[in-house]
């Protein structure tokens, strides 16, 4: 499995949303056949699913992200609105698997139980489960002592392929809490502001980078390249797909 780590140099969150989109395109036609990337974000953003853009409130929910300096994006994974600033990780796993469709289920208990013993590891109360009035809902969330959201997982399944995504937030939360707020009383979905949580949160002394280390240690993959020319060159004509 391939290992590319960091965040692109021209600071493009919708790119960096794009390359996930370019990966999993790859990795159906077999021209990857697996990989993992890694990325913290270099700026604040929230990350709508396709269903959220044909919603009434969707406009009033992209005025409130703009106006509190968070950039708004869409996924290409499933899902509710999420929101993360620098202080977050995003995970983009992608293979290529004939079958895929089959292992759906699977793999959501696979990854879950995954970052949550990365998270206990890590000295965490981590539980695999959503918690009441979470933001992007998920019977597959990772929560700590059951009451705070800290990792999300989503999923998009392609012929021959598919890309399963992780976002880990690592702080931030207070800044999460009214922005997420404001969004999903627009969109009129059910949302409680004490489920967001972080890991500095949990753990005052967290160190982000040997957290990404145990990440990487956890699926087994060393030595990071960086992306090459035409991953980048794929996800070039994907990013306006992602911009909001």
């Amino acid at each position: 499995m391939r290992l590319f780590s960091g965040a692109l140099p021209s600071g493009d969150e919708a790119m960096e949303l794009a390359v996930a989109h370019a990966m999993v395109r790859q990795a159906s036609t077999g021209d990857l056949s697996e990989a993992l990337r890694i990325y913290r974000p270099t700026a604040p953003v929230v990350v709508f699913g396709r269903r959220d853009t044909r919603l009434p409130g969707f406009d009033a929910a992209l005025r409130s992200a703009r106006k509190a300096g968070f950039e708004p994006l869409v996924r290409a994974v499933g899902g509710r609105p999420v929101a993360y600033t620098p202080e977050a990780l995003v995970i983009d796993h992608v293979k290529h698997e004939p079958l895929a469709p089959d292992g759906l289920e699977s793999r959501f208990q696979h990854f879950g139980n995954l970052y949550a013993e990365i998270l206990r590891d890590s000295g965490i109360d981590a539980r695999v489960g959503a918690v009441p009035g979470e933001y992007c809902p998920g019977a597959h969330s990772v929560n700590a002592r059951g009451v705070v959201k800290l990792v999300g997982t989503g999923q998009r399944v392609v012929r021959n392929a598919w890309l399963f995504s992780a976002l880990v937030v690592l702080g931030g939360d207070a800044q999460l809490r009214p922005l997420l707020t404001d969004i999903y009383r627009h969109l009129d979905l059910p949302f409680d502001a004490t489920s967001v949580g972080s890991l500095s949160s949990e753990l005052p002394d967290l160190d982000p980078d040997a957290f990404e280390q145990r990440v990487t240690a956890a699926y087994g993959v060393q030595g990071p390249a960086p992306l090459d020319a035409a991953t980048l060159e794929v996800a070039a004509t994907l990013s306006a797909d992602h911009r909001a």
